[in-house]
């Protein structure tokens, strides 16, 4: 990791007022993996988040509009953020969404392969049209009208809104991560 995580009560205002938030949404919204180490620093993209906090503030914002206002099956949602994630090869982004996927619905052997940055060979039809979406996005290529189309007649025009917007936010949080070298939470480091 290339930022220390800052512990809580070296914090400034704006840190502390950031952090109270992430704290606050996180361990109401994903209890389910770890965002803090044993002293209460923030880890993930949580930690670059503050030590930036005013460039950290809007990128929780996203993060909030984004879990706030979701229309996408939760499936679907957790399906998005998992390609983006594997097209990174996030370590922590892949990490926490397995876990937030499986409480959402998604089995198994869907979350490992699309950790892997596979394709499932069973997934629904509205999974696959998020997948489509999610992966030509994350490629950098314009979203064909085919594929624009069969995602609208699927989600509306605020799930697709949804989707892509997921993966631009997540796009940012894969190399935050990235670019920290955050590690996962428990896990040796291999390199």
């Amino acid at each position: 990791m290339r930022l220390v995580p800052i512990p809580p009560p070296q914090l400034n205002d704006a840190q502390r007022q950031l952090f109270d938030s992430i704290v606050s949404f996180t361990k109401a919204q994903h209890p389910k993996f770890a965002f803090a180490n044993e002293e209460g620093a923030l880890v993930g993209p949580f930690n670059p988040m503050l030590h930036f906090p005013q460039f950290g503030k809007a990128a929780w914002g996203v993060n909030v509009a984004l879990s706030e206002n979701t229309t996408l099956p939760k499936p679907v949602h957790e399906l998005v953020i998992l390609v983006t994630g594997a097209r990174f090869s996030s370590r922590y982004e892949i990490y926490a969404h397995e876990l937030v996927a499986e409480s959402a619905g998604l089995s198994e052997a869907k979350i490992a392969s699309l950790a892997a940055g596979g394709r499932p060979g069973n997934l629904t039809d509205d999974e696959n049209i998020a997948f489509d979406v999610a992966s030509v996005l994350t490629r950098g290529a314009q979203l064909p009208d085919s594929t624009y189309q069969a995602a609208m007649a699927a989600f509306g025009e605020k799930g697709v809104a949804e989707i892509i917007y997921l993966v631009g936010f997540y796009c940012l949080i894969s190399v935050l991560l990235n670019g920290y070298d955050a590690a996962v939470p428990g896990r040796a480091e291999t390199r």
